[in-house]
């Protein structure tokens, strides 16, 4: 779920396009409500996810952001429109599903650059890049159980990769962890003071890649998650639709975009 609290939504792009070298930078540009997990910003991924895959001179592609979040998850709006009925509630989590997959699907490595806080769903999105380096200033939080809901989708890309203790832990809490904390349960690759410094190596050696080695090669290490996909996408999205449509989740969200302790908090 998302921290985000609605502003006025902006004309221009949410996903902004560069190209450094052989590297694709998507900028996810979405400050008023947090680069929450809008349909729009959806779309707007997808398709340039879609344009980096086609680009022959991509060998990788860079996640980053502006502002203080690299993605607070889903757009709290949108969901609570959206929980009037289990055909509604369930695009939200399949489309979710849907953009995961093709992270980690992409012929091309997808490298994350995360300064800033990181929530629930976009946790998933984090958990879906190949490699992902974290700042002095990020923080994490799966939020979901606080808000009468689980992280049922983003589990198919983290779970395989994270510390199960440590999932155990901050799945159910919903605690606030630093940089190194998400380096050793394995939610991120590695934390650094300077991570522009830390990514130097990593892009250097994926400009070195051939388009056909780098791609067989992130099949070979993606290749359990895809299963996980495989195997789990229909029944965690009916779970997640079914959760959003509940009146526990109502209140849980709509205690949340109100700035108030839910009725169930002690």
């Amino acid at each position: 779920m998302t921290d985000a609290t609605p502003d006025a939504t902006p004309d221009g792009p949410l996903v902004r396009h560069a190209h450094d070298r052989g590297v694709t930078v998507l900028t996810l540009d979405s400050p008023h409500n947090r680069n929450a997990l809008s349909r729009r910003l959806v779309g707007e991924l997808h398709a340039a996810l879609a344009a980096a895959a086609g680009s022959a001179g991509t060998r990788a592609v860079l996640l980053t952001h502006t502002g203080t979040t690299f993605c607070a998850g889903a757009d709290l709006t949108e969901a609570t429109d959206a929980t009037d009925g289990a055909g509604t509630a369930a695009a939200g989590p399949l489309g979710l599903a849907r953009l995961l997959r093709t992270i980690i699907e992409l012929p091309k490595p997808v490298v994350a650059k995360v300064t800033g806080h990181v929530r629930a769903g976009g946790l998933g999105l984090l958990g879906a890049c190949d490699v992902s380096v974290a700042g002095p200033g990020a923080t994490f939080a799966f939020t979901e159980a606080r808000l009468g809901l689980a992280p049922a989708v983003i589990s198919m890309p983290l779970l395989p990769r994270m510390d199960p203790r440590a999932a155990a832990r901050y799945y159910l809490t919903g605690e606030r962890f630093d940089a190194a904390e998400a380096a050793r349960t394995g939610l991120v690759t590695l934390a650094a003071d300077d991570p522009d410094a830390a990514l130097a190596p990593v892009l250097a050696g994926l400009r070195k890649g051939s388009p056909q080695g780098l791609a067989e090669s992130k099949a070979l290490v993606t290749a359990e998650v895809l299963r996980t996909f495989d195997r789990d996408t229909a029944a965690l999205a009916e779970t997640s639709a079914r959760l959003f449509a509940s009146e526990e989740a109502r209140e849980g969200m709509t205690a949340f975009l109100q700035r108030r302790e839910p009725s169930w908090a002690r």
